[in-house]
């Protein structure tokens, strides 16, 4: 097999758009037949979804993997960082948690880590015919150059081109461009073969006086200015989604409300609600007062007890219990499940200092965070109790805590296993709670319309989330193929592209 054609997308500053754009040219390639792989060498993220070999890579990795048409692997994202506090992360390798580190101490263990990068890349070249490779950040932080994974440190390694992205939105996008490509060294400028500008709004005529200029500076081309696609909805691989994509509800709507603590994780599990047309959905953060709410959500939690202890000191626990005394409905999503419980021990420091705390109380389990982490993709159907029969439900199981109790005798869900099915999660008894494991619990169409219902919902619509997201990568797609040189910018090695 001849060797793959690759390209790795920089940018100028963290959210310019490399994500975006991988994943656009990712569908692009796939349309002219191509078998495409996606690879960010290292990634950090709370954001993360299950593989298909059983491990954990960033969100990102796993939507351009569905852009690609491929099934997610950790090969795809070989190193994976989950900050627990602001100094230190768990380090997780091919899909793995192998340590906790402080910066300090990852900075040490690079070369550990690049190893692992190299091995993900050998088998990826070996197996595709094009490899799309994102860089994390910026490449210019110099701080970060030595020892460097993310960024020319593996491009330099791995000898792949370079195409620097840029968001013309947020200003300053001329400087931002030369000012990157200055900082770096010789060799590292010659990798660099050009520019994509992205997020522009306007008349592209009142832009190329400067595109001219940019090119004339620096000997790098500019493939292509794309458009701000308004309402584009796609993944967030970690940051709070700015919203844009959101549905704005009518008369009538659904209120529900959920904190932003300060690790929360896979927050996408309330994506289906923030586009749902009959549900006026808030995020809450640090400082907010607490609106009031139909649904209450507890997402996840990269670490547990410091994120309840937040949510004391910002007034939750009052302001739930007074929602539950009016009849309103909560649901805990793995860590934000684990909350509900009577108690939390991180006996191993598994996310941050040993110990034990009181949890909300509201279920009657305990949970103990354990060395081994679950992970799991898992599918099933709603316990009886909330709605129809055998309601469809499935998504994925991240976590090291492991409850116990009398409240798991009256559980929210069944998901298939080895030995049949097993239940998971709990229900309290007045109905008013739920908790469970697993992740997504809210995309399925039929699982989201039942627990909309339950809520109070009544003749809910149906978001399907995957199709939306299917469109919108086309939609993607599009764009990058009308406002982008593609054969250009792979130096016109792509087959033809189909009618």
């Amino acid at each position: 097999m001849s060797p793959p054609i690759t390209l790795m997308v920089q940018g100028t500053t963290s959210d310019a758009g490399k994500s975006t754009l991988v994943a656009g040219l990712a569908r692009a390639l796939r349309r002219r037949g191509l078998r495409v792989a996606p690879f960010k060498p290292q990634n950090m993220a709370l954001n993360s979804a299950v593989t298909v070999d059983g491990g954990e890579i960033g969100r990102a990795q796993a939507l351009q993997a569905l852009a690609a048409g491929v099934e997610p692997h950790t090969d795809f994202n070989p190193v994976l960082l989950k900050p627990s506090s602001d100094i230190g992360a768990q380090v997780i390798i091919h899909g793995r948690a192998v340590a906790s580190l402080s910066a300090r101490d990852y900075h040490a263990y690079k070369p550990t880590a690049m190893a692992a990068v190299m091995q993900s890349w050998d088998r990826l070249c070996a197996q595709y015919e094009a490899v799309l490779v994102e860089g994390a950040g910026s490449p210019a932080e110099i701080n970060l150059r030595d020892r460097d994974i993310a960024n020319m440190g593996f491009a330099e390694a791995a000898d792949v081109p370079v195409v620097l992205v840029a968001d013309i939105d947020r200003g300053g996008v001329f400087a931002h461009l030369v000012g990157t490509l200055d900082l770096l060294s010789p060799s590292e400028q010659a990798r660099v073969k050009g520019f994509i500008i992205n997020r522009f709004r306007g008349d592209i005529g009142l832009l190329q006086s400067g595109l001219d200029w940019l090119e004339a500076r620096t000997g790098c081309k500019v493939f292509g200015v794309l458009p701000y696609l308004h309402g584009l909805f796609l993944d967030a691989e970690d940051a709070l989604a700015d919203g844009a994509a959101d549905v704005k509800a009518g008369e009538g709507a659904l209120r529900v409300v959920a904190p932003v603590y300060p690790r929360i994780s896979n927050h996408t599990d309330l994506d289906a609600l923030r586009l749902h047309p009959q549900v006026d959905f808030r995020w809450v953060g640090p400082g907010q007062p607490i609106p009031p709410a139909d649904l209450i959500v507890l997402p996840g939690s990269k670490s547990v007890q410091a994120d309840l202890a937040w949510l004391r000191a910002q007034g939750w626990e009052e302001a739930i219990r007074h929602h539950l005394r009016y009849g309103g409905k909560v649901v805990g999503i793995c860590g934000g499940f684990q909350m509900l419980g009577r108690s939390l021990a991180d006996p191993l420091g598994l996310e941050g200092g040993t110990g034990a705390s009181a949890g909300l109380g509201w279920l009657d389990m305990e949970t103990v965070l354990e060395a081994e982490k679950q992970l799991v993709n898992a599918y099933g159907h709603l316990d009886a109790a909330l709605g129809a029969e055998a309601v469809a439900v499935k998504g994925y199981e991240i976590h090291m805590g492991v409850s116990r109790g009398a409240a798991l005798q009256r559980p929210a869900l069944w998901l298939a296993s080895d030995e049949g099915l097993r239940a998971d999660g709990a229900m309290s008894d007045d109905g008013q709670i739920l908790g469970t494991y697993l992740h997504g619990l809210f995309d399925s169409p039929d699982a989201q319309a039942a627990l909309l219902a339950w809520a109070g919902l009544t003749d809910a619509h149906r978001v399907d989330l995957a199709a939306r997201r299917e469109a919108d990568l086309d939609r993607l797609a599009d764009a990058v193929e009308t406002y982008c040189d593609i054969d250009a910018l792979f130096d016109n090695l792509l087959p033809a592209k189909s009618s």
